[in-house]
């Protein structure tokens, strides 16, 4: 969008492919053919609280990236375009002590921050713990999965097959 403008909602939902249509309305509701899944309004517009029964509930607002922001990472955004991303904030019900990577190692009960604080761009592990061979490689120290190595192309785009979970960590 060229001007941001909050009272326009920019969230586009989708359920297992299909569009959710929620109305602009303050806890409106949608629920899953099983009532095991909610998205919920937590505003007007650009604001829903994602909830799995028993599993987790997430918060999501679609926020405009702003002059410093764009400056701070390079987004080179000009004054007749605008950029926004998801500020995101997540509470887990059932999580497992096993947890790594983003989230898992944010999460798990016994997380100390080892992020460099102070600097613009504070980054949580490094090439010991994350370096891989490819994108869809599980070669490392942190994968939890691993591929049985059958790779499908659809329509140009290559798919595994299957991902067996597991995990290389201590």
């Amino acid at each position: 969008v060229a001007q941001w403008d909050d009272a326009i909602d920019q969230l586009a939902i989708a359920f297992d492919g299909e569009p959710v249509f929620l109305p602009n309305i303050e806890d409106a509701q949608w629920t899953s053919a099983a009532s095991t899944f909610t998205i919920t309004r937590s505003g007007r517009t650009n604001e829903i609280v994602v909830e799995a029964v028993n599993k987790f509930k997430i918060t999501a607002k679609v926020v405009p990236i702003g002059k410093e922001e764009s400056k701070i990472h390079n987004y080179g955004i000009t004054d007749d375009d605008c950029f926004a991303h998801l500020d995101l904030s997540f509470r887990f019900y059932s999580l497992s002590g096993a947890v790594n990577g983003v989230l898992g190692q944010t999460y798990a009960d016994n997380y100390k921050s080892r992020a460099k604080m102070g600097v613009k761009m504070p980054v949580l592990g490094g090439e010991r713990e994350f370096l891989s061979s490819g994108l869809f490689a599980t070669d490392c120290a942190a994968a939890q999965f691993k591929s049985t190595g059958r790779i499908i192309m659809e329509g140009g785009v290559d798919h595994h097959e299957e991902l067996e979970c597991k995990s290389s960590m201590n």
